[in-house]
């Protein structure tokens, strides 16, 4: 397998957020030149606060809506992790041109610019909102139609399928990874988050949308770093132009059982509230009831998660009440 020589400029484009400052931890403590571009509109440079004085480290704010602000930060550089996305799911019934503008057109410009400095390799974070509400479950790599039911996840299939376009036209050698749902220390969205800052408010009630039978796969972000990094390393070392990984957990929880996780962790028995949801007790418009992620790929790579969903949910839960309570 081939070995990142040290000092290899990579780039995380929404490296101030919440998977991709994780992933700069990592990168910076394995001693490489790490270039950070990010908008801020969800990220927090906090999160990046050990590495700003390092000598191998840069953060430039810009946005990838706009080529000119971010057209010569990709000269000489060997990887871009694309991490940068507007990352709310639910806004996409709202407000959907937000999500084309951060989501679809920021991919294209950076891959453009990605084509005129001549980088080698992307690596891009999709999301298993492409495959929709599946048939099959747990879900492989080779499923069809992909027929996402949210704007979110219609617009990650967007930058896959123009990521595939510019691999083999280009030679932009591209590895994308579908995420399950990703938690962890520095979450500031999602199910989790939602109950902690709801129960600061109301102790004694937990409003939960949906049925609270929704059941998805869960991935502590330290082992979606993880995961990413070998993925990589194992992308680089075949003779792929491109390719496509699940990665998530072998398991799922529910809602009401994320509930539950939350509440303990917060010391609190609150009484629960079910909206009832929408379509069949989905949370909101776009929300996928039943997500599993068939991981048997990355597994016959020789990676495999330290922890379940279960696992990575009480983690995450004790993670999140010690930052926001």
């Amino acid at each position: 397998m081939i070995t990142w020589v040290s000092l290899l400029k990579v780039v995380v484009t929404g490296g101030a957020g919440f998977i991709g400052s994780h992933l700069v931890d990592h990168l910076m403590r394995q001693g490489y030149h790490v270039i950070v571009l990010d908008n801020l509109s969800s990220g927090e440079m906090e999160y990046l606060r050990n590495w700003l004085d390092h000598k191998h480290f840069e953060f430039h704010k810009v946005d990838l809506r706009d080529v000119s602000s971010f057209n010569d930060l990709l000269k000489d550089v060997h990887v871009v992790f694309h991490f940068a996305a507007n990352p709310e799911v639910r806004i996409g019934a709202q407000k959907p041109q937000d999500i084309w503008d951060n989501n679809v057109i920021a991919t294209y410009n950076l891959l453009e610019v990605m084509r005129a400095q001549k980088v080698p390799f992307l690596v891009f974070a999709s999301s298993s909102t492409v495959y929709g509400e599946a048939s099959k479950i747990p879900t492989p790599e080779d499923y069809g139609p992909l027929e996402p039911i949210s704007i979110y996840g219609a617009s990650k299939l967007a930058c896959e399928a123009m990521i595939s376009g510019y691999a083999f036209t280009f030679k932009i050698r591209s590895l994308v990874l579908r995420f399950a749902n990703i938690i962890g220390s520095r979450l500031r969205h999602g199910v989790i988050y939602d109950f902690i800052m709801k129960l600061k408010k109301n102790p004694n009630v937990l409003e939960i949308l949906g049925d609270g039978s929704q059941r998805k796969s869960y991935l502590h972000v330290s082992d979606t770093v993880n995961a990413t990094i070998h993925l990589f390393n194992t992308f680089q070392d075949s003779d792929k132009v491109y390719d496509v990984y699940n990665v998530g957990s072998d398991d799922w929880v529910t809602v009401k059982e994320i509930a539950e996780i939350v509440s303990k962790a917060m010391n609190l028995t609150p009484k629960f509230h079910f909206t009832g949801g929408v379509e069949g007790g989905r949370g909101w418009i776009g929300d996928v009831k039943y997500m599993l992620l068939d991981i048997e790929k990355l597994k016959s790579t020789g990676w495999r998660p330290k922890m379940s969903s279960k696992e990575a949910v009480e983690r995450t839960a004790k993670e999140l009440v010690s930052e926001l309570c």
